[in-house]
């Protein structure tokens, strides 16, 4: 490994820490824990091509730290998912960006997470059947095994046409990759949540739609959700040890 290539890998390293030092004084335990983890791999790289034994003791000492820290934080998610009692707000502030799909689900599934609820009501015009579709495709391409996603929404009944033959679409693409989509109508609905079969609930005040409308079809934000500025809302994660199925 080069020396600048080196000094990218520590960089990144620092960055990566720095951050879960950060969610982990915020208690954003999940969160806190990818990062440790990310940044312990980033180190052990750092710690493989490093040729002074100075420096590898040092690093020794730092991995062995924030391994420490990433166990304690297990021990303490493990306990409050047994009890019963995690609960987590995030409050995404107005005009924000970094809050795409990606970065706000992803601490909350993994590998043995094979089935999902979806309840929004609004699931209807064009732009939320696209929003239902990034968070499809955020699952697809994993790391869990998602076999089958429950959407329970409400019907548009002034343009009901694309919302069903969106849907239809998206449940048809779905099946290429093993994956069912079963989807409800109910004229009812109000409530927004998301579930996980490992237990983890996830609660948006404005459900997917939480994404501003950027100025134009060929402005920074319209692909990458991840640049697109936000509504403000605020989320709400807990964990249950058994997840309803309806």
């Amino acid at each position: 490994m080069s020396r600048s290539v080196l000094a990218g890998m520590e960089n990144s390293a620092v960055t990566v820490l720095k951050r879960a030092i950060e969610l982990d004084n915020e208690s954003r335990l999940p969160d806190a824990l990818v990062c440790y983890q990310e940044g312990i791999h980033f180190l052990m790289e750092v710690l493989k091509a490093t040729k002074e034994e100075a420096k590898k003791v040092h690093y020794r000492k730092k991995i062995a730290d924030y391994m420490d820290r990433a166990e304690k934080i297990k021990e303490q998610l493990n306990d409050l998912k047994e009890k019963g009692k995690y609960h987590e707000q995030i409050k995404i502030p107005d005009d924000a960006t970094g809050f795409c799909y990606e970065k706000l689900f992803k601490p909350y599934f993994d590998s043995f997470v094979t089935e999902v609820w979806v309840e929004d009501p609004y699931i209807r015009h064009v732009h939320q059947v696209y929003n239902f579709l990034k968070f499809c495709e955020m699952l697809v391409k994993g790391p869990c095994s998602v076999k089958t996603i429950h959407l329970l929404t409400s019907l548009d009944n002034a343009g009901n046409a694309q919302q069903t033959s969106g849907l239809e679409e998206i449940k048809q693409s779905l099946q290429r990759y093993n994956i069912t989509l079963e989807v409800i109508y109910s004229p009812s609905i109000h409530d927004r949540e998301i579930r996980f079969n490992n237990g983890w609930i996830i609660k948006i005040g404005r459900g997917l739609d939480y994404f501003k409308k950027t100025q134009g079809r060929f402005s920074i934000g319209y692909c990458d959700f991840d640049l697109r500025h936000c509504h403000e809302t605020t989320v709400d994660i807990f964990h249950v040890k058994h997840t309803k199925n309806t």
